[in-house]
C-alpha cells in the first residue's frame, strides 16, 4: 500500500490520468449494468439484451486497428479529452427512450460509444509510459489495473441502484457527469501528449497513407517476436473470456444451483481480488520481471480456473466459487501488469496506438470466437468440460509465455519504429 501511495504522490500527472480513468470507467460500468437491466425490463427479450452488448463490442473487431492509426497521428492527451466529450454527448439520445419502440436509439448509442472508446483506450495506454520513468512502469500498470477493478465494482453496484430508482434518464445523466469530471481532470495534465512530427511519418496528412500506417501496425505485431507471442496469448485468453461470458451464468445456476443474487456476488467479488492483487503486483514488480509476472500469473490464474470449474464434481455449493473468484483476482492483476509492461516496452511511442489497436482487434475476435464456441459446445459437450478446457488453455498459454519469452527476449530486435542508425 505504501508503495502505491508513494508512486501516486511522486507523479502528479499519473494521479490525474488514473483519476480520470476511475471516474470515466465507473460511469461506463454503471451504463452497462443500467442498460442491461433497463432494456430487459423494457422488452422482456434476452435476444434484444444480447444485441445491445453486440453493438457495444462488435466495432472493436472492425475498427480497433484502424483507430490505432489515428491515435499515433494525434495528440494522445487531446484525443482522450475529445473522446470523453464525444462519449458524453453521445449518451444524450438515451433521454428520448421511453418504450420498447425506442430500443433502436439504444443500439445507436451503444454503437457510438463502442466506436469512440476505440480511440480513448489506446491513447490512454500510449500515454502511461510518458507519465512515469521506466523503473516505475510496472507499478503504474498495476495501479491502472486496480483502477479498472475498483470502477467495475463501484459501477456495477451504483448502476443497479441508479437504474432502479431513476431509470434510464438517471443512468444517462450520471454517466454524462462522469465524463465531464474526467475531462476536468485530464485538462490539468502537464505532460505533453503530442507525437513528434518525425515519428508521425511523411504520409500522415494523406488519407491514402492510412492503409500504409495500418499495415505497419499489423506488421509490428506479427513480425516482432515478443508482440507475436503476446497476440497469441491474447487470442487464447480472450477466447476463454468469451466462453466464460457465455457459460458462467449457466454454471452458477445449473451446476451450482445458485440464485441470481448468488451470480451477482460471484461476479462482483473478482474485482475485490483484483484490487488486492493490484497492491501485490506493485510489490511483486520490484522483484520479478514482467515476463515472470505475465507467464506465472497466467499459469496460476488457469489453475484456479480449473479448481473453480471442477470442484462441483465432488461438492456442489456456491461459497467455494465466491472464495475462488476472490483469489483468482490476485494472479489476474499480476498477469495484466506484466502483460501491459511487456507490450509498452516492446513498442516505441510512435507505434503504441497502432499496436494497442491491433491487439484490441485480437481481443474482439477472441471474445466473439469464445462466445460462438461456447454456444455450440455448451449443450453438446457440457458446461463443466467446456469451462475446464478454457482453464487448461490458460495454463498452457502461461507455460508458453514463460518458456518462449525467455528465449525471445534475449534475441528480440529493437521495438517497431526504432530509428535505424545512419
Amino acid at each position: 500500500m505504501r508503495t502505491t501511495w508513494r508512486l501516486l504522490r511522486r507523479h502528479r500527472d499519473l494521479r490525474l490520468v488514473l483519476g480520470a480513468d476511475l471516474v470515466s470507467l465507473t460511469g461506463d460500468r454503471l451504463l452497462a449494468v443500467g442498460l442491461a437491466y433497463y432494456v430487459y425490463a423494457l422488452t422482456g427479450s434476452t435476444a434484444v439484451s444480447a444485441a445491445t452488448w453486440l453493438t457495444l463490442y462488435l466495432p472493436s473487431i472492425a475498427l480497433s486497428s484502424l483507430a490505432g492509426v489515428f491515435v499515433d497521428r494525434w495528440d494522445r492527451l487531446r484525443t482522450m479529452v475529445i473522446a470523453n466529450l464525444l462519449l458524453a454527448a453521445g449518451l444524450l439520445p438515451l433521454l428520448a427512450v421511453h418504450d420498447r419502440g425506442d430500443v433502436w436509439i439504444v443500439y445507436l448509442v451503444t454503437t457510438w460509444e463502442g466506436i469512440v472508446a476505440l480511440f480513448f483506450s489506446p491513447a490512454e495506454r500510449a500515454m502511461v509510459p510518458r507519465l512515469v520513468p521506466d523503473e516505475d512502469l510496472v507499478a503504474a500498470n498495476a495501479v491502472n489495473g486496480q483502477v479498472r477493478d475498483v470502477s467495475r465494482l463501484v459501477g456495477a453496484a451504483v448502476g443497479g441502484v441508479v437504474v432502479a430508482t431513476g431509470g434510464i434518464k438517471a443512468v444517462t445523466l450520471v454517466d454524462v457527469g462522469t465524463f465531464v469530471v474526467a475531462v476536468a481532470l485530464l485538462v490539468g495534465v502537464r505532460t505533453s501528449g503530442a507525437v513528434a512530427a518525425e515519428a508521425v511519418g511523411t504520409h500522415a496528412g494523406r488519407v491514402g497513407g492510412v492503409r500504409a500506417e495500418w499495415s505497419e501496425g499489423v506488421r509490428a505485431v506479427t513480425s516482432h517476436p515478443v508482440l507475436r507471442i503476446v497476440a497469441l496469448f491474447t487470442l487464447v485468453a480472450m477466447t476463454g473470456e468469451g466462453v466464460m461470458g457465455t457459460l458462467f451464468a449457466p454454471f452458477v445456476r445449473d451446476v451450482l444451483h445458485g440464485s441470481g443474487t448468488d451470480f451477482g456476488v460471484v461476479v462482483a467479488v473478482q474485482a475485490v481480488g483484483g484490487i488486492v492483487g493490484g497492491l501485490a503486483a506493485v510489490t511483486v514488480g520490484q522483484r520479478l520481471t514482467p515476463r515472470a509476472m505475465f507467464g506465472a500469473g497466467a499459469v496460476v490464474f488457469g489453475l484456479l480456473d480449473l479448481a473453480l470449474f471442477l470442484y462441483p464434481l465432488g461438492y456442489v455449493a456456491v461459497w467455494p466459487a465466491i472464495a475462488l473468484m476472490v483469489v483468482v483476482g490476485l494472479p489476474g492483476a499480476v498477469l495484466m501488469a506484466g502483460y501491459a509492461t511487456l507490450v509498452q516496452r516492446s513498442t516505441t511511442d510512435a507505434f503504441r496506438g497502432r499496436v494497442s489497436g491491433a491487439l484490441d482487434t485480437v481481443v474482439g475476435v477472441g471474445v466473439v470466437t469464445g462466445s460462438v464456441l461456447a454456444g455450440l459446445l455448451g449443450d453438446r459437450v457440457g458446461i463443466i468440460p467446456v469451462l475446464s478446457a478454457q482453464g487448461a488453455a490458460y495454463v498452457l498459454a502461461g507455460v508458453l509465455v514463460l518458456i518462449s519469452l525467455r528465449r525471445v527476449l534475449a534475441a528480440a530486435g529493437p521495438p517497431p519504429g526504432t530509428p535505424v542508425p545512419t
